[in-house]
């Protein structure tokens, strides 16, 4: 739950207004579905024991449709030839509201719901006797279940003006059904109004301008002036200006207001659970603490210019800032320690399982060998800038294609505070701006990393190069962020990986799964082979680059060399799981998919006809990270080297050299099996793009009339 939310705990009674442009279609038909989605949700609410009132519009425009209908269907051909006027609004509203509350009786009895129609008028409301017995009314029909629907009754209403002036109490008029929203929110003494629109909820402009953000909690003092209002409601009269000003008034009066999407299925029912979707209006809006933070746009900008800043340093001022930041790690070992402690402690209590806690601990050793990790990128060669190529396109136009920051990284990662030590350093180096979002199990551990890390940062640059997010409900938020943000980079579960690429436009880096796989072949030496896979699994069963499957050749079954690898294996303690074949030949249990990744000290093992067998297996079955061949035979090495598809292939090696630091990168920001702008082990290269300058003097291309294109490969600078 959203701690800015926490007031839906004391619910009971709720307001919910749906509007034309949600129970309508573009053509003007009813929306069924949506109309469906609105019933069962309220339906659900009904049953967990929450007052529930609708206030629907909808009437003037299924009645529209319906006399237009009726007119073509009495006209001559000679009729139809001549304008069309306009339908009498209030005949519209008087046909349309009997079809509309039949729609709504027929979809709420199909859910073993009874609902009840009131039709009131602006003046009503002025009659304390009225106000009396609508209250009362509305008590009886609450309290035997039955939903009541309001709608204003336009088929007799004389008002010719809109009331402008805000609710102070219940006496007032109203003009549309927002405003009527809000006036039967005081004189029922409703806990929450929820006003449904066709947009997620209020935006600082236009919602389909791209520079407009959606406001997450409306403060008057702030957002009043800034907001840019676009056009009406396509149907009704109100629009999100009716809706705000409705607002506005009802919080001011002490009733909460939340703005969402009638377009989803389920918006209601996460309001009530709390969840940050749509805008809220609250009286105490301007004291709650957490609205003082910076949003996620506020805080990828101040990345982006601080990556901008930085890059404008000197080759070495940028070594010199990683410098600080490895020995600022050494230097406050003992409290980042102490943090990561608690950590640790609160995982065991929670009854994390043993890889989770291998991964979020942070051994001296670890830290030392982060700080060194940093050190190492420090002393590589200078990254940004670098001329990649350079063209004569013409003579004296030269053109050169140099290395490049991509701009804003957005990193994901789930318990491993490592992770943002190896990510923050990559991203100083290769002159990016960073925003991270690590794992609740970590949070102490990644505070503190953070700390030290952007305290090493100078004023000039700004320790809001990175950013880091501190909770979950903002990453929905920065995922939208495809103007600032460049890149996402997930590192963690496959639900994860999987979640993020489903909700973004930015693009995706990184892998699901670290399914890797070693294949021992007839032609291997069984003792190089016993240490390459004892190493593949038991260096760090945690890790993304261990051996999750064996795959052993069927004549190994007949030499003896099956079983010593199985013996190595259960020394370590590996619990064995077999394919299909293995299973019955060992007598084993049996995967419960050829695709699964372990993360402990357990892997699958099948037996396979020849190289080719293994291949297909690992094409199929693997998550095109890392895989091994271990054999003598040269031929059968090149033939799987260049015939499995994954990231990485090793031959007579361990999958656990599938590794940033390892290969010499310095550290990594992730694995990618992506087959676009990088794969494999990320390092500083895998977080630059290029750009394109061309030097010139004078030229113009007037129809390439009077330049001739030498287009020669000159050699670059020194």
């Amino acid at each position: 739950m959203d701690p800015a939310r926490a007031f839906v705990n004391s619910v009971n009674r709720v307001i919910v207004k749906v509007g034309t442009a949600v129970v309508t279609r573009s053509d003007g038909r009813l929306a069924l579905g949506r109309l469906g989605a609105l019933c069962e949700q309220l339906k659900e609410l009904n049953l967990q024991g929450y007052e529930v009132i609708l206030v629907t519009s909808g009437a003037v425009g299924l009645g529209r449709q319906r006399l237009r209908y009726r007119r073509l269907a009495n006209s001559s051909f000679s009729d139809l030839q001549k304008p069309q006027g306009d339908l009498d609004g209030k005949a519209c509203a008087a046909v349309g509201q009997s079809s509309l509350m039949a729609l709504y009786d027929t979809m709420f009895s199909q859910l073993d719901v009874t609902s009840s129609q009131l039709l009131v008028n602006d003046g009503f409301f002025k009659d304390a006797g009225f106000r009396k017995q609508l209250s009362e009314t509305v008590s009886a029909l609450l309290e035997s279940r039955v939903i009541p629907i309001f709608n204003e009754n336009d088929a007799v209403s004389t008002r010719k003006a809109p009331y402008e002036h805000c609710l102070q109490d219940s006496s007032g008029i109203f003009w549309d059904n927002d405003s009527l929203a809000g006036l039967l929110a005081l004189e029922l003494k409703a806990d929450l109004l929820v006003l449904l629109s066709d947009v997620e909820g209020l935006y600082s402009g236009p919602p389909n301008d791209p520079s407009s953000k959606l406001i997450h909690t409306y403060i008057k003092e702030k957002h009043q002036s800034e907001i840019t209002f676009g056009d009406k409601s396509r149907l009704g009269r109100g629009g999100m200006t009716a809706k705000v000003n409705a607002a506005v008034c009802a919080a001011h009066a002490g009733i909460p207001v939340i703005i969402t999407s009638g377009y989803a299925t389920d918006n209601i029912i996460r309001v009530l659970q709390g969840e940050k979707i749509g805008t809220v209006f609250h009286k105490d809006a301007h004291l709650w603490k957490n609205l003082k933070e910076e949003s996620a746009h506020e805080m990828a900008v101040a990345a982006r210019n601080s990556s901008r800043r930085l890059q404008a340093l000197k080759s070495e001022e940028r070594r010199k800032i990683l410098l600080a930041v490895a020995d600022a790690l050494e230097k406050n070992q003992n409290m980042i320690r102490l943090e990561n402690e608690a950590d640790v402690a609160d995982a065991v209590a929670a009854g994390y399982d043993k890889s989770l806690i291998s991964r979020l601990t942070l051994t001296p050793e670890k830290i030392s060998s982060l700080a060194k990790s940093v050190r190492v990128l420090a002393d590589m060669e200078e990254p940004v800038g670098q001329i990649l190529k350079r063209t004569e396109l013409a003579d004296e136009l030269v053109l050169e294609k140099i290395s490049s920051p991509l701009g804003v990284l957005l990193i994901i990662f789930e318990s491993r505070p490592d992770a943002l030590v190896q990510i923050a350093a990559l991203a100083i180096r290769s002159g990016n701006g960073l925003l991270l979002k690590g794992g609740k199990e970590a949070r102490r551990s990644n505070a503190a990393l953070h700390k030290v890390i952007t305290s090493a940062i100078p004023d000039t640059v700004s320790g809001k190069l990175i950013g880091l997010v501190t909770s979950r409900d903002e990453i929905p938020d920065l995922l939208k962020l495809d103007d600032v943000i460049d890149l996402v980079v997930p590192r963690g579960s496959n639900k994860l990986v999987s979640q993020i690429k489903a909700s973004t436009k930015i693009p995706v880096l990184g892998h699901a799964d670290g399914i890797c796989h070693i294949y021992v072949d007839k032609a291997a030496n069984i003792d190089m082979a016993k240490q390459i896979v004892k190493d593949a699994k038991t260096d760090y069963p945690a890790a993304c680059n261990a051996m999750e499957t064996l795959l052993v050749h069927k004549d190994l079954s007949c030499t003896g060399g099956l079983n010593e690898l199985i013996l190595e294996l259960q020394r370590e303690g590996v619990q064995l799981y077999g394919g299909p074949k293995a299973s019955s030949m060992l007598n084993i249990a049996e995967a419960s998919s050829l695709h699964h990744e372990y993360s402990s000290l357990a892997c699958t093992i099948e037996v396979v006809e020849d190289v080719f067998a293994a291949i297909d297996h690992i094409n199929k079955h693997g998550s095109a990270h890392t895989e091994c061949i271990i054999t003598e035979d040269s031929e059968v090495a090149e033939t799987f080297l260049s015939q499995v598809d994954s990231a990485a292939v090793f031959h007579n090696a361990s999958t656990r050299f599938c590794d940033g630091a390892r290969f010499g990168l310095g550290a990594e920001v992730g694995i990618s099996t992506s087959r676009i702008h990088a794969r494999g082990p990320v390092g500083v290269e895998g977080l630059l793009t290029n750009k394109w300058i061309l030097r010139g003097s004078g030229q113009v291309v007037d129809g390439d009339r009077g330049i001739n294109y030498t287009h020669k490969e000159k050699a670059l600078k020194a």
